[in-house]
């Protein structure tokens, strides 16, 4: 997670239990920032994930939880039967009360597979990654946008995706 000067991040944590992968959570004044990867093998277990991620930070203020989450939003992919990721995941964050924060303020496609250098034909183009906010979060989300271009393309089999928000006091 990168943190523009002069804000710096108070405190980081890892979260492992009860996930494939890992989590990492850092606080930035009242801002609280979960960056994650879902399980990418097993739906059922995704949606495990996101169900325990979303009970574990939904009631905790601002909070953003952002990450490859190995799912498509129903909302992407109306027909998961086509080859797409099973939805549950999503569909856990925001049964949770978290928004999708592209839905709210994105900007251009959102596909964030597959990068041009990176990947090639391991995936078709879609959006896998994702940031979702408590509603304390909402009124401060000024861009959602997925970067792309130069070196990004080889960086990884992602695209990053940036949300900027707008400054606060609490």
């Amino acid at each position: 997670m990168l943190v523009r000067p002069p804000l710096r991040i108070d405190r980081a944590r890892s979260v492992t239990w009860r996930l494939h992968h890992a989590a990492a959570a850092v606080t930035v004044g009242p801002l609280t920032v979960v960056s994650t990867h879902l399980n990418p093998m097993s739906g059922y277990r995704r949606y495990r994930e996101a169900t325990w991620l979303a009970a574990r930070y939904r009631r905790r203020g601002p909070v953003l939880i952002a990450g490859d989450l190995n799912a498509c939003s129903p909302s992407d992919d109306p027909d998961p039967s086509e080859g797409r990721s099973d939805p549950r995941a999503i569909r856990a964050f925001e049964r949770a009360g978290l928004v999708d924060l592209w839905r709210l303020a994105g900007s251009g496609d959102g596909c964030t597979v597959p990068t041009g250098g990176g990947v090639g034909d391991a995936f078709r183009p879609m959006r896998l990654d994702y940031v979702f906010g408590t509603p304390a979060v909402v009124p401060r989300v000024r861009e959602v946008r997925v970067l792309r271009g130069g070196e990004i393309e080889y960086a990884s089999d992602h695209y990053p995706v940036v949300v900027e928000l707008i400054a606060g006091n609490s």
